[in-house]
């Protein structure tokens, strides 16, 4: 019975009560997603050019704005084209290989969180010692890592789901294929594959929101020790930024995926669209606009740029 899948296509029902809105739905999140391209971009370009910014924590922001490009990548478009044509299919393979890297990218962007958090820690709590316990090359390695871990905790659960048959109810009501839906679809016997999926949900979010916890604990401990209240300040305006983009990274997904799949209710299309759109939307002007060492970056390469322009 397992290998017998009858279901060729699904249908993503979307947010079924704006139907009637579908144009200016599909014009809003072509708008968003290109300013989301936009300003990762820019973020991305500043980093590789701006020698200033060739320090641990620019690193990881330029691999979380690779991050969020390919996240909404895997989900937007797809959306988009479904608006505006009005057939809102995805074939099962489609569907399939949209949650995986929906799954795998989102899993690694929490596991660089956390690490944008212990490089924190580092920095505020051991500055001296801080350029060579973040190397370059520890870096690198730790990047690997969390690659390493989004992959390996991913393709568990995608592999199972992938296994289980669908036989005739092919909707799904969400904007795009979610592993917990498809669970929820599957005409065979479910309980060891949402335990699963469950347990590795919680084993990302929860730990890698473990680790940020206590880096910031630390990093607490050690600012409210420091004499000066302008010196406290540039501490936590350094972490500021990435406090406001945990807050809403984790806050949506704790919400939709560290829960029984029976409790996947339908105002979870909402959560997903703040984690998908609004957050990534978000980030570039969060980190961009809250720091100066970016203002500053920004600033140099706009006046290169001009020089250049009028030569």
């Amino acid at each position: 019975m397992w290998n017998k899948t009858t279901v060729t296509e699904f249908f993503l029902l979307g947010f079924g009560s704006l139907h009637h809105q579908e144009h200016l739905m599909a014009i809003t999140l072509l708008a968003s997603y290109l300013v989301i391209l936009g300003g990762n971009l820019l973020i991305i370009c500043l980093v590789l050019a701006e020698r200033e910014l060739y320090r641990p924590m620019y690193f990881f922001l330029c691999n979380l704005s690779c991050l969020e490009i390919f996240i909404t990548t895997s989900i937007i478009p797809k959306a988009i084209g479904n608006l505006l044509m009005g057939r809102r299919s995805i074939s099962y393979l489609g569907c399939l290989t949209q949650c995986y890297f929906y799954s795998l990218l989102g899993c690694i962007e929490f596991v660089l969180l956390a690490l944008m958090s212990y490089d924190r820690y580092m920095a505020i709590c051991y500055p001296l010692q801080y350029p060579v316990l973040m190397s370059s090359q520890i870096c690198l390695q730790l990047l690997l890592g969390s690659w390493t871990a989004g992959f390996l905790v991913t393709i568990v659960s995608t592999v199972l789901v992938g296994r289980l048959p669908f036989c005739n109810d092919n909707r799904i009501d969400h904007f795009f294929c979610d592993c917990v839906l498809l669970i929820k679809l599957s005409c065979a016997e479910t309980q060891l594959v949402e335990l699963i999926s469950f347990m590795t949900s919680s084993i990302i979010l929860l730990g890698s929101l473990g680790m940020t916890a206590m880096s910031y604990l630390y990093i607490i401990n050690t600012i409210l020790r420091l004499p000066s209240a302008s010196s406290q300040h540039r501490a936590f305006s350094t972490c500021s930024s990435h406090i406001t983009i945990v807050i809403l990274g984790y806050g949506s997904c704790i919400f939709m995926y560290v829960q029984p799949s029976s409790h996947y209710i339908s105002y979870n299309k909402s959560v997903a669209l703040l984690n998908t759109v609004v957050t990534p939307l978000m980030s570039p002007f969060i980190f961009s606009l809250r720091n100066q060492l970016m203002k500053d970056a920004l600033k140099a390469s706009m006046k290169r740029s001009v020089l250049i322009f009028r030569k």
